[in-house]
């Protein structure tokens, strides 16, 4: 499996997971909006923060009807992108803001020109939206830039994602390939996390989930199953107003995500060897494990029987497990009830 670097950060097998926060089109057109949620972005620890990046005549006509009721104050899908887009100077202070924090910035273009201007401010990599997977144009000239490119497969048949994987590799662009299922939002039934296994093995890159499941759980299965890269949807509050609020975690919950992620690569990245971390216990199965003791107050030379038998703790004596051969033995001293038995107390052992 190959591995590839975002802005210095290296994303392979076997490496800390990349965890992307999503904001996409939260900010609402708000560019202060978006210059704090680079800062929470950064505060929570994530490795990157995304925005998408829109122009409304170069990606979309007036028949695009997509989610045109939601906010009153547009009468078209055009005039919501329009209201929400940054001027080339406003990326670039956000990319600028983002490097002085210290998380990288990325951002989703979906038209020529879009792509063309996050080239200019400086963009260190590319993902592709769910929608995109069959917009070749613009995923070739992602593939030239040289750049790494995340493709989210969420709207893909296996056909689109098989002529993705064979594009990229073709150019020798580094991609990593996120499952991801376009339901906002997503329950756990959809979130196909059996696909990861399925990813790694049919394309042989780095793999990931892109979530909306507006939990954190389907990310942290998904790096348990070893994946390289996850991105989820990040709300201020959920009390927002947003069509992607339900499908969103808070910036609380994208800590506690990045926490987890980072315990659950430090847990697979240290295989034990169980007889080995067990030797290391000794003092500790002394304690708590149990050793064969006398029921009452024996003489010696007396038989011993199963019933003259119990187990105690401390360990320290005839281990429990070897209580079965003791019946039949003779003792060769006294003993005392409730006191561990060891090997001298028995005769010929």
């Amino acid at each position: 499996m190959r591995s590839f670097a975002i802005a210095g950060r290296e994303i392979g097998e076997g490496l800390p997971c990349f965890v992307i926060a999503e904001m996409g089109l939260a900010h609402d057109g708000s560019l202060g909006a978006a210059h704090a949620f680079i800062d929470a972005a950064s505060a929570a620890g994530a490795d990157a923060v995304k925005f998408q990046t829109h122009d409304p005549d170069a990606e979309s006509t007036p028949q695009e009807n997509f989610r045109v009721n939601v906010f009153p104050q547009d009468a078209t899908r055009r005039d919501y992108w329009r209201r929400t887009m940054f001027t080339e100077k406003q990326w670039r202070g956000l990319k600028e803001h983002a490097d002085n924090k210290g998380i990288i910035f990325l951002s989703t273009p979906f038209s020529l020109p879009s792509l063309d201007l996050l080239l200019r401010i400086g963009i260190p990599a590319w993902k592709v939206g769910s929608g995109e997977t069959n917009n070749l144009v613009l995923i070739e000239a992602m593939a030239k830039s040289g750049l790494p490119v995340l493709v989210s497969t969420g709207m893909s048949y296996l056909q689109e994602i098989d002529c993705v994987a064979r594009l990229l590799g073709e150019k020798g662009a580094p991609f990593a390939l996120l499952q991801c299922t376009t339901r906002y939002p997503c329950p756990p039934e959809e979130l196909g996390l059996n696909l990861i296994a399925e990813w790694r093995r049919r394309y042989n890159v780095p793999v990931g989930l892109s979530d909306h499941s507006g939990t954190i759980y389907g990310s942290l299965a998904a790096v348990a199953l070893g994946a390289c890269v996850v991105e989820t949807h990040v709300t201020f509050s959920r009390a927002c107003f947003g069509p992607d609020v339900p499908a969103s975690i808070t910036f609380e919950e994208l800590r506690f995500l990045v926490q987890g992620a980072k315990f659950i690569w430090r847990s697979l990245a240290s295989p034990l060897d169980k007889d080995v971390e067990t030797r290391g216990l000794e003092d500790m199965r002394r304690l708590f494990t149990k050793s064969v003791v006398a029921k009452r107050k024996m003489a010696a030379g007396m038989v011993l029987s199963m019933a003259d038998l119990d187990t105690r703790k401390p360990g320290t004596g005839i281990p429990a497990a070897m209580i079965n051969m003791l019946p039949g033995r003779r003792l060769s001293r006294d003993v005392s009830p409730d006191k561990p038995l060891t090997w001298d107390d028995i005769e010929n052992a």
